[in-house]
């Protein structure tokens, strides 16, 4: 069965492509324990999100001692980017993508981290906070099937989603050759007002991957897809959290 592209890095074409490749390979003999299961993926989920936690420690750590992380934190952004391209289009290579991105990445988080913590006490925790808390009820939301992924709801997702994504490369674009500074800058009602709107779009898009992880389980996909699908959920609960860093910071610098 094939459905639909969900979260823009956990694509559709992967998802069924590598299903459809991995039964022609095992026609004859097919081993069950080489199959995506929901354990082995919360288990990655969890060992991903422990590197990126304590690669982001280093940069903390370096900040908070006088050192420039902006270096550090830039390479890690560009690093984690590359890997993850790389990623959408060779996922069989996703039991090694999947680690160095989430070490790539955490050097990012914990150098912008400390930079708002050093501008904003208490704001690390708070943003920390309210993703895990965000995260713990989608996916309560999910379990208890009182918000259903529809191919409507999918749809709507995704195009709001590419629309923000093609917002932000523009405003940037503009904002390095001219002197336009894009209305989501500052902390204006507007400019808070679409912070909230991408947080809820983000939020909205971990719908999109339990429900491609779900799938990916029930088409008895390779193993490796189960580093595939704990990459795409780190992905979405970064972006998750930098910007509740962001909105947090636009309510703070109000006070």
């Amino acid at each position: 069965m094939e459905f639909k592209s969900n979260n823009p890095f956990l694509s559709n074409k992967r998802f069924s492509n590598t299903a459809v490749q991995e039964k022609v390979h095992h026609a004859e003999i097919i081993d069950y324990g080489q199959e995506m299961s929901l354990s082995g993926t919360i288990n990655k989920t969890a060992l991903l999100f422990m590197i990126l936690v304590a690669s982001a420690m280093v940069t903390w750590w370096m900040s908070f001692n006088g050192m420039n992380v902006m270096l550090p934190a830039i390479g890690g952004a560009v690093v984690g980017l590359i890997l993850v391209v790389i990623a959408a289009f060779k996922p069989q290579y996703s039991g090694y993508l999947a680690p160095g991105y989430a070490l790539f990445e955490g050097l990012f988080i914990g150098g912008i981290s400390a930079i708002f913590e050093a501008m904003y006490p208490g704001i690390v925790m708070q943003a920390v906070g309210c993703t895990l808390v965000t995260f713990m009820v989608c996916l309560g939301l999910y379990k208890f099937k009182i918000v259903k992924v529809t191919e409507r709801f999918k749809s709507v997702v995704i195009a709001a989603t590419l629309a923000i994504a093609t917002y932000y490369l523009i405003s940037w674009l503009f904002s390095m050759f001219t002197s336009f500074v894009p209305v989501h800058y500052g902390n204006s009602m507007m400019s808070i007002g679409i912070s909230v709107f991408v947080i809820i779009i983000a939020a909205l898009n971990l719908f999109l991957d339990f429900d491609q992880i779900e799938k990916g389980v029930q088409q008895r996909m390779p193993k490796f897809m189960e580093w595939f699908g704990a990459m795409g959920l780190m992905i979405t609960l970064v972006w998750l959290y930098i910007e509740f860093l962001r909105l947090l910071s636009k309510l703070a610098s109000k006070d």
